[in-house]
């Protein structure tokens, strides 16, 4: 059965659709790359200390609890993905499963939301990084950035994921640098990986472990962008699943190795105490000025910033096209081929945001959002799967695996709340 807004064979389609559509430029590569940028951004770069004064020794298991239940919502991403390779995924989602247009938009405006909260947040930390370079006012660097980074994600897919994916390479780098300094400091840092689940006996341990997974799941928040890109994507039945797993096994990686090299190498209350830990990490194993890492902290964080814009345009987009948002968001500059306006609009948000408003605890929310979500695309696989166990085409996981993401992630919600 087709849903309003999406045809059988999961495009988005709605009365007076605009004759320039996206343009299908985006590859594997780039797609994983982007995925990557989403998924890694600035997160770990500012995260590793909070972790380690909740987890301490343990911090790897807590990264490696988070990954655990990302992986079954990222195997119903990827199942509904290929399903329904459209803008706005999560909205087109929830649509399919709860044949709900109210829930549909529900769910893509806190898409959005946790989006713009995230660049906004993730602005004001690179201008931030910024202003120890360039002596001026913080909120003029906030809005340069802010404008800077929209306007390359206006550019042109192509060129915005492009832009994004050399960031991406940088502070990927970056962390392979920590990784590789622990190993020049201590070559058998990384033989000590078991010690991370020794003494986990205790009820105390796990209460540590626990805390540390929610800050280590809001690290991992990023990898489901890449079907809102979907519409741009080449062969995305195909391209997204594999890009979601790719990503997903790339980021559990690079997470539990940084992290480990990182609590090995200085005191847990001080890393605890510093807003920079991976450059602090950085200087105690070299010995060197921390100023490479600190200019790789800003590609990551306005990289960050890129990526977010566009997620949450494609989103309103999406949403337009289905027609939950006024159908003039969903209109494609025949210039760009890109949504010009839903970019606008989200910049826009994004200043308002970062300028007037102090987002420190808003940001605290992003979990809860994405979680929320999270929760009501797993349910809205299981009701599909109900009323149609064979899809059409793609991946077919067994209906226990949402109903699985389902309730690792109501969990989570609730733990937080009691955390």
């Amino acid at each position: 059965m087709s849903n309003p807004g999406i045809d059988d064979a999961g495009r988005q389609v709605s009365p007076g659709a605009p004759d320039v559509e996206l343009h299908r430029s985006l590859g594997l590569g780039l797609l994983v790359l982007y995925g990557l940028g989403v998924t890694v951004g600035a997160g770990i770069y500012v995260l590793v200390g909070t972790a380690a004064a909740r987890a301490g020794v343990h911090a790897p298991i807590a990264f490696l609890v988070a990954a655990s239940v990302m992986a079954f919502s990222a195997a119903s991403f990827a199942e509904l993905a290929a399903r329904f390779p459209v803008s706005a995924g999560e909205a087109a989602y929830v649509k399919a499963g709860f044949r709900s247009d109210a829930m549909a938009l529900v769910s893509g405006l806190l898409v959005v939301t946790a989006s713009v909260i995230a660049a906004a947040a993730i602005s004001k930390g690179a201008a931030g990084y910024i202003g120890v370079l360039v002596p001026l006012p913080s909120a003029v660097l906030t809005a340069a950035v802010i404008l800077a980074m929209g306007a390359v994600a206006a550019w042109g897919i192509k060129e915005a994921v492009g832009v994004a994916a050399v960031m991406t390479l940088i502070e990927i780098g970056g962390l392979l640098v920590i990784v590789g300094a622990g190993l020049w400091a201590q070559p058998t840092i990384l033989a000590d990986l078991p010690l991370a689940a020794s003494g986990l006996g205790s009820a105390g341990a796990w209460s540590g472990v626990l805390g540390a997974s929610l800050i280590a799941f809001f690290a991992f928040i990023g990898f489901e962008g890449m079907v809102n890109v979907a519409e741009e994507v080449k062969r995305p039945e195909r391209t997204l699943p594999l890009a979601i797993a790719i990503v997903l096994a790339v980021s559990t990686l690079l997470y539990i190795l940084v992290v480990w090299v990182v609590i090995r190498s200085v005191p847990q209350a001080e890393l605890a105490a510093s807003q920079a830990p991976l450059s602090l990490a950085y200087e105690r194993l070299t010995g060197a000025s921390p100023v490479i890492i600190s200019l790789i902290a800003i590609f990551a964080t306005i990289n960050g910033v890129i990526v977010q814009t566009i997620m949450s345009s494609r989103v309103i987009y999406g949403l337009a096209s289905q027609g939950l948002l006024p159908r003039a968001l969903g209109k494609i500059s025949p210039l760009t081929r890109t949504p010009l306006r839903a970019s606008v609009v989200v910049v826009a948000i994004v200043l308002v945001l970062a300028l007037f408003f102090p987002i420190g605890r808003l940001a605290d929310m992003t979990t809860w959002v994405m979680l929320t979500v999270f929760t009501l695309v797993n349910a809205a696989l299981v009701l599909l799967k109900i009323r149609d166990p064979a899809p059409p085409r793609g991946l077919c996981f067994p209906i226990w695996m949402p109903l699985a993401g389902a309730t690792s992630c109501v969990a989570l919600l609730v733990a937080t709340a009691l955390w």
